[in-house]
């Protein structure tokens, strides 16, 4: 086992980053790092020099190469991933069966094979030191352009069918590569602000060959509907295989078919809502389904109207996430209400068991008064906005410390999107981009993350449901961000720089720069000063969640570090991927192993879906992008 040292590229006003050191990790290091993969929650050991931040190595996915060839016109391109535990200067060798493709060493990762069939089988080989390592498993086959993975769509109900929903991915059986984990939700789902009585809430496990792992029907007292099911997919005991964590309760039947709590008890009133009865928080194993721990949900609903209604909106707003909150391992976050009273709970998963970290309540005396109350969006973020190694939790318009104490609060209120990341590549740390609802405050800001401190606003304007920000134009540095409630796309100063791109929906990083490029509903777009030009239009496949028209996930889950979309078929009898048909000549480091893409991933099923994004800038004129720090199972 060896261990990277390393620190981000300099910022404006940094010294420049020192040369990654490596060595051989002394035998009592070794004995931690076993410790710490065996679920532990000891830190792993943090290295730096005088003057450079410490770097603690996050426990992550032990991943293969994700070899896909896609095949366009009469070429196909295959793309793999430069994973964090590879050497920097590693490259590789492609081959087409036993025929190398390549005459010289590849030093990207990915290989436009012109003129080959649909049919052609690939693998590559890493040459580290000049020596060839073995070969990667067999490509995964995109022979029209994308894969489609079966899946089985759940018998209907009386008066409902089912609809491929949200998705997330894990590696739920522990072979390396990422499997699929879907929500189904019934047609006659309701936003909690509707009356009336739903359909169960189900969710599958697959393999990317179609394999149905397990089936979990989370039963009549959980309603099905944006709001109430948010599920999280990560290897939170760090044995090598992804946990599936949500809210359950009465009836709830697991992936081997067994009943959690009361298996014939129905708390439904006259109006379809569920305002008694247990409330439970379970683990389930990822490879067969089985109920691992379950625990009571925190914070229970107590009474109803505490929440900010009778009726039973505001209570069952949940939202979910995870968060590295010691810098080495992952935690659970369960949080509910965001209109009026929050609570948040951490959660770490250790020897088959839940035990909570700590809770967050801004009814708490600690809190209390302090302007956390009715912040929250329809989703979170999770990043360490502080620089201290560890993750916080920006919840809306307040974020949380990675021990579970209020960190900052702008008091700017609800809205429904916001985005987190390095959006402004010359200032130290992360930036925060947000839209409002409130009509008294401002209708998107743009803030320091580490304080919360508002950089620029852009006047009120009533409901602003839509917002996004990105590096989407080479024509500005850094990300541009736009809304609803704005005319103009803006530049990292707040300044207008003119026309608003066609969507303000989702992101996905999909031809050969680094620039990202518009996705919304089935299509991908490049946005440019005077239109925008398509680059996708999916045919056969359905968006999801009414006008957020979103894909059930985008993100880097195969090949290079370009992104992926997924969406459900037509039918809804299988998912759809689509991944990029274009060469680059950018060598990035998955992002699978970026802890804050990662856990984007995790918590973008989360109500209203919101795009990943990492912790270091991907855009033009970028700098040399971070090697991750990690260990694996």
């Amino acid at each position: 086992m060896r261990f990277r040292v390393g620190s981000y590229p300099a910022r404006s006003g940094s010294p420049p980053p020192r040369p990654p050191v490596r060595g051989v990790v002394p035998a009592a290091v070794l004995a931690m790092a076993g410790a710490v993969i065996a679920g532990l929650l000891t830190p792993a050991p943090s290295v730096a020099r005088p003057g450079e931040r410490a770097v603690a190595a996050a426990r992550m996915e032990r991943l293969d190469r994700g070899l896909v060839s896609v095949h366009t016109g009469n070429d196909n391109l295959v793309s793999w991933r430069w994973l964090a535990t590879d050497a920097d200067n590693v490259s590789f060798n492609l081959y087409r069966g036993s025929v190398k493709v390549n005459t010289t060493p590849i030093t990207t990762t990915n290989y436009l094979h012109k003129d080959a069939p649909n049919s052609a089988d690939y693998t590559v080989r890493a040459l580290v030191n000049g020596v060839e390592q073995p070969a990667s498993p067999s490509a995964v086959q995109f022979r029209a352009g994308y894969l489609d993975v079966p899946v089985s769509v759940p018998p209907a109900g009386p008066d409902h069918t089912y609809e491929a929903n949200d998705a997330s991915v894990g590696d739920l059986d522990g072979d390396g590569d990422l499997d699929l984990v879907l929500k189904w939700q019934p047609t006659n789902a309701k936003d909690n602000s509707q009356s009336g009585v739903t359909g169960n809430t189900i969710l599958d496990g697959y393999t990317l060959q179609g394999q149905r792992l397990w089936r979990i029907d989370l039963g009549r007292n959980i309603r099905s509907g944006a709001h109430y099911t948010q599920f999280q997919v990560f290897d939170y005991d760090g044995d090598g295989r992804a946990e599936v964590a949500m809210k359950t309760a009465d009836g709830t039947v697991d992936g081997t078919g067994r009943a959690i709590g009361n298996a014939s008890a129905d708390h439904r009133n006259s109006s379809g809502y569920v305002l008694e009865g247990p409330e439970f928080l379970t683990v389930f194993d990822g490879r067969t389904g089985a109920a691992r721990s379950t625990v009571d949900h925190v914070p229970p609903r107590g009474s109803v109207a505490s929440w900010g209604d009778s009726y039973g909106n505001r209570v069952d707003r949940f939202l979910a996430g995870t968060a590295y909150l010691d810098g080495s391992n992952p935690s659970l976050i369960m949080a509910r209400g965001y209109y009026t009273r929050t609570v948040i709970s951490a959660w770490d998963f250790n020897g088959g068991q839940l035990t909570r970290r700590w809770t967050f309540d801004t009814n708490s005396s600690t809190n209390s008064g302090k302007g956390y109350d009715g912040q929250g969006n329809h989703a979170l973020t999770v990043g360490d906005v502080d620089g201290d190694g560890r993750d916080e939790i920006v919840y809306g318009s307040m974020a949380v410390d990675d021990n579970g104490s209020g960190l900052w609060t702008t008091r700017n209120g609800h809205g429904d999107a916001a985005h987190l990341g390095d959006l402004d590549p010359s200032r130290p740390g992360l930036e925060y981009f947000k839209v409002d609802e409130d009509a008294s405050k401002p209708s998107s800001y743009f803030a320091d993350a580490r304080t919360g401190q508002v950089l620029w606003q852009t006047p009120s304007g009533g409901d602003n449901g839509r917002g996004v920000a990105g590096d989407i134009w080479a024509g500005s540095d850094g990300a541009e961000m736009w809304s609803a409630a704005d005319g103009s796309i803006r530049d990292r100063a707040g300044t207008a720089r003119g026309r608003k791109p066609s969507s303000a929906n989702f992101l996905a990083w999909w031809d050969g720069d680094p620039v990202r490029e518009l996705l919304d509903g089935t299509r991908i777009d490049k946005y440019g000063p005077s239109s925008d030009s398509r680059l996708l239009t999916a045919s056969g496949v359905h968006s999801n969640n009414g006008t957020k028209a979103t894909p059930s996930l985008s993100g880097d889950i195969l090949g290079d570090w370009r992104e992926e979309v997924i969406w459900p078929t037509t039918d809804n009898t299988a998912l759809r991927i689509y991944s990029t048909p274009h060469a680059t000549d950018r060598k990035i480091t998955t992002l699978l192993h970026d802890r804050m893409y990662r856990t984007a991933l995790a918590w973008q099923n989360t109500a209203y879906n919101q795009p990943p994004h990492p912790g270091f800038p991907i855009g033009d004129k970028m700098p040399t992008p971070p090697r991750p720090v990690i260990t694996a199972p």
